[in-house]
Parts: C-alpha cells; structure tokens; sequence
C-alpha cells in the first residue's frame, strides 16, 4: 500500500462510471413517441447496434458536435423514417437529456466528497463533447470548478482509448502519468487507454464481471484507499 502515497490525483470516465441514465434505445423511443413516431425497443436497440459497427471514434474526433445528429439519422434511417428525418434528427439531439432520466451512481457523493477532503485533484476525461457534460454538470449541480480538469473529445481532438486524452488531462494537472488514477468501466477505452498512456487504471466493475490481469475495484468507495 506505501506505493498509492504517490497518487495526487484522480481522473474519472463520465457515463457509466459517475452518472447513470436510461439505456439509449429507451431514450430514443422516448423522444420519438413525442412526434407520434412508435418503434419498440427491440428494433431501436437492432438500430443502434448497426450503427455501433459503422461508427468509429475517429468520426467522433472528425466531425464534432455534428456527429450524434449524424448517427441519429442513420438511426432513423434503418428504422424507414424518412420524412422529417433531419428534424427528428436534430430534435432527438436538442432534447437527449430532458429524457434521459440523468443521476449520479450512490457511491459517488460520499467518494468525491472524501477526495476533496483529503486534497486530491480530481477530473473528468470523457469521450464527450463540452456542450452535452456541461449540459450534465448543469443538471446535477456541480459547478465546473468542482473538478480540476475536463477534458472531452472537442477539447484535444482525440478520443479515448488514445493516449494523448489522458496525457492532456495530467498535464493541465501539472502532475505526471505515474501520480494519476484513472477510473472507467470500459475495458477498452477506460482501462487499457488509461494504462498505456502510463497512468495507475482502475476497473470499475459494479456488475461483477470476470476480467484477468485487469485491476478491478467493485465501487467507487474502493478509490479512496489509494490515498
């Protein structure tokens, strides 16, 4: 344990990690029922899956904010709805977190609030756009400067798992990577990201997956012996 006294910081993943909303097909099933479009779940989730396969983080980083009225569309478009399909587009965009049902995870109060106590930096590096987490951080209450640092993809223009999101973030710290905990629930973008830009990564693995050579940590109280 004497080696975690040379983390001064923590950086967090944002959804799935600190906050918590409705799976994306209900939220799109939502919203559409507000224009009389019905689909059920099972055909916007089939929707979202193709578009999983299509989509890279690159297009992300490409084409900014226009990127969810882009896949939006497409969406839309394997679900056959053409007419006003760039209004819906837009709308479903414009509207995403009046419907989201946004929250924070139970065990993130009592830890965030430990780590300010106990002088830890603390920040958020998101593979979202700054209108949409400042759009969460007005909905939850958080001012921005509860945290040390954000970083989305449109601050850097790089997306997780690439290691130049991480290293910007502990660099507008002022720390280095071995003095920084990363905590994320994606093994993929989180974790490994994380790992191979030389920062100390965490798993967060509430739902009790079976990973091997991976450190897990089952809540975030788990955080705050590392400090």
């Amino acid at each position: 344990m004497s080696d975690f006294y040379k983390f001064k910081a923590v950086l967090f993943d944002l959804g799935g990690t600190l906050i918590k909303t409705l799976e994306a097909p209900e939220i799109y099933r939502k919203i559409l029922e507000v224009y009389g479009v019905k689909f059920s779940m099972d055909k916007i989730a089939e929707a979202h899956r193709k578009n999983e396969k299509e989509f890279e983080m690159e297009d992300m980083v490409e084409m900014g904010t226009k990127f969810w009225i882009q896949w939006n569309k497409k969406v839309l478009e394997r679900l056959k709805i053409n007419a006003d399909k760039e209004f819906l587009a837009e709308k479903i965009d414009e509207l995403w977190w009046d419907y989201a049902k946004l929250d924070i995870h139970s065990d993130v109060p009592h830890t965030l609030s430990q780590l300010k106590e106990r002088k830890v930096k603390i920040g958020i590096v998101t593979n979202g756009f700054e209108k949409d987490y400042m759009k969460i951080l007005q909905r939850l209450g958080w001012k921005r400067d509860f945290f040390d640092v954000i970083v989305g993809i449109d601050v850097c223009r790089k997306a997780k798992p690439e290691k130049e999101i991480f290293l910007y973030a502990v660099r507008k710290l002022g720390l280095r990577p071995e003095e920084v905990v990363f905590v994320g629930d994606s093994l993929k973008h989180d974790y490994e990201g994380a790992k191979n830009a030389g920062l100390h990564a965490l798993l967060l693995n509430r739902k009790g997956g079976k990973f091997s050579d991976v450190e897990t940590i089952a809540s975030l109280d788990e955080v705050l012996s590392y400090f």
